[in-house]
């Protein structure tokens, strides 16, 4: 084969991929339901089958990064003037954490409420069971652990200037202040808010900072409930002496993490799941 042959096989092979490429994005820019559905479905099962070691340094580095979203917000109320609208603000940097974590595909709880539960509404099993709940175990388990690594950090690592402190206090004593059935059903709607957030991911394309940055600056601005990100304020309170394990777990642990799973799973799955249940084949349950 000469050169001017393979340049020109070349050439057709550029055009083939550029092609290729072309129709990828035109089709991805229109998903349907059923596509987003399955889309996610499928990185739910690539998730699941996820080693051990993976899941879990990916789990701390989630737990540890998600801390700049109180940084963040800290930030702003610090340098601000105390305004009307410096809450609409200063919730901007509630969302710096989240588009670390969800830009830098790490493992965040909130997320696997939707991504691994859909493949296992899908095929049900007692694997498939199983498998999700050593997912979600391992994940928060690991977020937990980044979460405290962080709050030591802050509280006893001299790592932030210390004009930034007093209301990074602030921030965390008032969401521990929460009572526990205010917490659970504010933690509703942001499972919902985080759950959607993932369904749109598929079809954001170039948006997705926006879509994160909008979405989790929701959250914060309405005061809603996040098991990760409010774990860092919880860390904090503990390690700094203010609050009690015990406590901590009773009135903002247990009742968020319910609210969080309630919303994600139990009421935006079981709506994206409905939606599309007919158009999606028959799938035989059994051992995955």
């Amino acid at each position: 084969m000469n050169e001017q042959t393979i340049e020109t096989t070349e050439e057709k092979v550029e055009e083939v991929v550029e092609e290729a490429k072309s129709a990828s994005v035109n089709k991805a820019s229109k998903l349907s339901p059923r596509m987003i559905h399955e889309v996610i479905r499928v990185d739910g099962e690539e998730e699941l089958r996820r080693p051990f070691k993976s899941l879990f340094w990916s789990g701390v580095a989630a737990g540890i990064l998600i801390s700049f979203s109180i940084v963040g917000k800290a930030v702003f109320e610090t340098y601000l003037p105390d305004m009307p609208w410096r809450h609409l603000v200063d919730n901007l940097g509630y969302s710096f954490g989240f588009l670390l974590v969800i830009l830098g595909r790490m493992q965040l709880f909130t997320e696997n409420t939707i991504m691994t539960v859909l493949p296992v509404a899908s095929k049900p099993s007692r694997v498939m069971f199983a498998r999700l709940g050593r997912l979600w175990g391992l994940v928060l388990g690991a977020n937990l652990i980044g979460c405290f690594i962080a709050a030591l950090t802050i509280t006893y690592g001299s790592v932030l200037p210390p004009e930034l402190l007093p209301a990074f206090d602030d921030i965390s004593r008032k969401a521990m202040s929460l009572p526990a059935a205010e917490g659970f059903a504010r933690g509703i709607p942001a499972g919902i808010l985080i759950a959607a957030l993932v369904w749109m991911l598929p079809q954001a394309g170039g948006s997705i900072f926006w879509v994160i940055t909008l979405f989790t600056w929701l959250i914060g601005v309405c005061g809603f409930t996040h098991i990760v990100a409010g774990s860092v304020e919880m860390a904090y309170m503990i390690v700094s002496g203010q609050m009690n394990i015990f406590s901590a777990v009773g009135t903002f642990f247990i009742p968020v993490l319910f609210g969080n799973v309630v919303g994600g799973t139990l009421i935006f799955t079981f709506l994206a799941k409905a939606q599309v249940s007919e158009e999606i084949p028959h799938q035989e349950t059994g051992p995955a």
